[in-house]
């Protein structure tokens, strides 16, 4: 509707200096708990997306490619196709504003300050798995039963050593990556990470970020830098030296090809299709041409009959079969980068799942509403004093570990050791621990005596002496003695020690 273009150029001004002001407010805002900052990523995520769009329609209108703005400007100033004055032009606009918003109660200018308000608190709906627990953790199940039912998995990895693998892509044998069944695993794993990282950190501009590890990824596919595809990508048009028995980059001379044998060279002669016969000499000869010079420029009398039509049917699918290789390295070096990304979530989400094996069904639902309970119930105060009156250890997030966790590692239970100057060990496992930390070690040291396995579990500065004193005792009557425990033997085969040899022979009774 040309005759309220301007009032709809205003309009869409005013909507973005809003949502400018809003999306400024909000983030002034600290959000107190994980959840509240994810809906308030999304809410800003959401309003910034908002601009986007008006903006393009904003771009559309001042293309003016249907001259329609240029023709309500000129109509402002009176200068109309009827030659009607000025003021008469100002009221027939005046009125087609009017009945404009009469008809669109919804862009007039009022103050919508009470409106905008609301957005801040509202909260957006994400779509998140029950094993996600809004993005605290990753779901890879599906991919993981993927994984053990491929031919490059291994069908005996658990859940939790999968979670540590599938992040390095670089361990997967070569020769089992160019497969179409691992090329749509790598994508389907890709995509789901993309997607996970999407809702979790919409802030973040994941196409710029992939932009540049694309141009990064192009340097070193060049220099044959990528991890498990070193070298991969400075082949020039040659057979690739993977396909070949022997690697000629090594060799300078026909005379070192010689030293493999009739054998060896008839094999790699036959990898490439060229004539297996002859002697050594002709053979290795044979193979050296190929070092400098590209197989489909080789005289075809070189070749075994019916071998240079597949040589080249070989070669031209050599480059489609680099493309497929370069796309699976790339897609290896976005997921590595999402990976880094999500180093933290990756973690966290292996310790879940450690944990949860440690525990029954009911102790699962028990924490879980636990935590619901505890998210509901957050003050914002963050001065606020935490209830701990079993004196728990604090976790990471600054709060008490969970009771189950402190029993499970019985950190009631105080050891003390004398040799770390009575320092104490709160809980079996950190007791266990610290035989081999710098604090033990230090005070072995002192006492000069070394921090063997043999020491372990002697937190007592008697005991140590005492058993390293027995050690040396028992260590002084092993020791080799040589005039009883080396032998001799005389004519007759009578065997004696050097001893009572060297005292018979004195006697000469022997």
């Amino acid at each position: 509707m040309s005759s309220t273009l301007l009032e709809v150029t205003r309009a869409a001004h005013e909507d973005v200096e809003r949502l400018e002001r809003l999306i400024v407010k909000d983030l002034q805002n600290e959000p107190a708990t994980s959840k509240d900052r994810l809906f308030q990523s999304h809410r800003v995520r959401n309003m910034i997306d908002t601009i986007i769009s008006t903006t393009e329609k904003l771009v559309e209108i001042y293309d003016d490619n249907d001259n329609a703005r240029k023709d309500e400007i000129a109509a402002l100033g009176g200068q109309t196709a009827t030659g009607t004055n000025v003021f008469s032009a100002f009221y027939d606009r005046l009125k087609e504003i009017r009945e404009y918003h009469r008809r669109h109660p919804a862009a007039r200018v009022v103050d919508a300050t009470e409106e905008y308000e609301a957005l801040l608190k509202e909260e957006p709906i994400i779509e998140f798995s029950g094993e996600e627990a809004l993005g605290r953790y990753l779901d890879l199940h599906e991919l993981f039963n993927l994984y053990i039912n491929s031919k490059f998995g291994e069908p005996s990895t658990e859940y939790s050593a999968y979670l540590d693998i599938f992040s390095q892509p670089h361990k997967i044998p070569r020769k089992l990556k160019l497969t179409r069944q691992y090329r749509e695993y790598t994508e389907n794993l890709l995509e789901y990470l993309v997607y996970f990282f999407q809702r979790t950190e919409p802030l973040q501009d994941l196409d710029r970020i992939f932009l540049k590890v694309e141009a990064e990824f192009e340097e070193q596919w060049a220099n044959g830098n990528i991890q498990g595809w070193e070298n991969e990508g400075q082949e020039n048009g040659h057979v690739p030296a993977m396909h070949t028995v022997i690697d000629l980059d090594y060799y300078s001379t026909v005379e070192e090809l010689t030293e493999f044998g009739p054998e060896k060279l008839k094999e790699a002669l036959a990898a490439l299709g060229l004539k297996t016969g002859g002697t050594v000499q002709q053979r290795a000869e044979r193979l050296f041409l190929t070092k400098h010079t590209p197989l489909e420029k080789l005289d075809k009398k070189h070749f075994a009959k019916g071998a240079r039509a597949s040589q080249q049917n070989q070669a031209a699918a050599v480059p489609e079969q680099d493309d497929n290789v370069k796309e699976i390295a790339l897609l290896e070096t976005k997921l590595k980068k999402l990976c880094d990304l999500l180093d933290e979530t990756i973690a966290r989400t292996k310790d879940n799942v450690v944990k949860k094996q440690a525990l029954t069904y009911e102790e699962i639902e028990a924490e879980r509403e636990e935590e619901e309970t505890q998210a509901d119930t957050e003050s914002d105060d963050d001065e606020q004093q935490i209830y701990n009156p079993l004196k728990l250890p604090m976790g990471w997030d600054g709060k008490p570990i969970p009771y189950w966790l402190y029993k499970l590692h019985g950190l009631g239970q105080e050891f003390k050791c004398e040799i770390c100057g009575n320092y104490s060990y709160w809980g079996r496992r950190a007791f266990e621990r610290h035989f081999k930390e710098w604090r033990h070690q230090h005070g072995m040291r002192c006492l000069g005596i070394p921090n063997t396995k043999n020491f372990n579990e002697i937190t007592s500065i008697e005991e140590a002496k005492d058993l390293w004193k027995k050690i040396q005792e028992r260590q002084g009557v092993n020791k080799w003695r040589p005039d009883l425990e080396e032998e001799y033997e005389d004519r007759e085969g009578n065997i004696y020690n050097k001893k009572t040899y060297a005292d018979l022979q004195r006697q000469g009774l022997i």
